[in-house]
């Protein structure tokens, strides 16, 4: 098969041992970002199976109705950014394996590392002491501090067990079944989404995106946090109302923020009000972005691609007829 991956930017795929999967297919890697519709469909005319890398690129209708040879695409985790209706008309198989059994532990490690970052301002000291200075300020300690859940799946109860070994009282917002699992795990729950809100001195969002939760955080609810609280997003930017996230960093509550998401993605743009707030930790949504999280992930979508060959695919997510 013309195996196409987009958007593998350091070349990273085929250094994987996974990547031995696809010996005997025509594999063709992009490195750059592409979303042009008219470059995408000369970059895969030819193309049979097309590889992508999580959320990177959409795959509309209008794309898709210009590449009469794609039979599957195939990735790993939640397909927001494809047309799976338009797929389906056009007789595309999508494949994805949503791993609901497995936490991706880069993620949560990532989020750990922008708690502490935040909370101690790893960035901002290590910016003055190269500006010359010394200490910037002070920072807080994690130890005795409450740490806010909103959504306690996979990542979520990670996260939970991280803040409970850093001796964090620990607090879950989450829908009635995880909230219920949550104190069987013996953590706090709150009585209330406001009370959560209040009482959080670490917020952290673990829920996935969906048109149900997309802006299920509004302005109103980070105007409850304090002046002192800091608010961590490793799971989507959209979770957020648009814009509000800024607005409340601009009044004060909550104190700072620490993200790995961003409402347009790549961002390229040096000008965005998050990257110029000085209480702002950012990375470029790295948090699945590890050697060790690509072998697990591409052992899946490159398995994907050999059980469709065969003749059998697996996780397929288009609606059965």
């Amino acid at each position: 098969m013309n195996v196409t991956i987009l958007d593998d930017y350091f070349d990273t795929l085929r250094t994987l041992d996974c990547f031995q999967k696809l010996v005997g297919h025509k594999v063709t890697i992009w490195n750059d970002h592409v979303q042009d519709v008219e470059v995408l469909a000369d970059r895969l005319k030819d193309t049979e199976a097309l590889v992508l890398i999580r959320e990177r690129t959409a795959i509309r209708a209008a794309l898709i109705e210009r590449l009469p040879k794609l039979k599957l695409i195939s990735q790993r985790s939640v397909f927001p950014h494809i047309d799976i209706n338009s797929c389906t008309t056009h007789g595309i198989v999508v494949c994805s394996n949503l791993h609901a059994d497995t936490p991706s532990y880069a993620t949560a490690e990532l989020t750990w590392g922008l708690i502490l970052s935040a909370m101690r301002q790893i960035p901002q000291q290590m910016a003055s002491l190269r500006a010359g200075n010394w200490q910037l300020g002070i920072g807080t300690t994690l130890r005795g501090k409450t740490l806010g859940i909103f959504g306690y799946g996979r990542i979520g109860r990670a996260i939970a067990g991280y803040g409970r070994a850093f001796g964090m009282k620990v607090q879950i917002w989450a829908r009635e079944p995880s909230r219920e699992q949550a104190l069987a795990d013996g953590y706090l729950v709150t009585q209330s989404k406001a009370e959560f809100f209040e009482t959080s001195d670490v917020l952290s969002l673990h829920v996935r995106l969906v048109a149900a939760t997309r802006g299920m955080i509004t302005g109103d609810d980070l105007a409850r946090m304090k002046p002192t609280a800091v608010l961590v997003n490793t799971s989507r930017a959209g979770l957020i109302s648009p814009g509000a996230l800024v607005a409340a960093l601009k009044h004060g509550r909550p104190g700072m923020a620490a993200v790995d998401v961003f409402e347009e993605e790549p961002l390229r743009d040096s000008t965005d009000p998050l990257l110029l707030l000085p209480n702002v930790v950012a990375t470029p949504h790295i948090g699945y972005v590890t050697r060790d999280e690509y072998e697990l992930q591409f052992t899946d979508i490159f398995d994907q691609v050999v059980a469709y060959a065969s003749g059998n695919p697996i996780n397929v997510v288009n609606p059965s007829k």
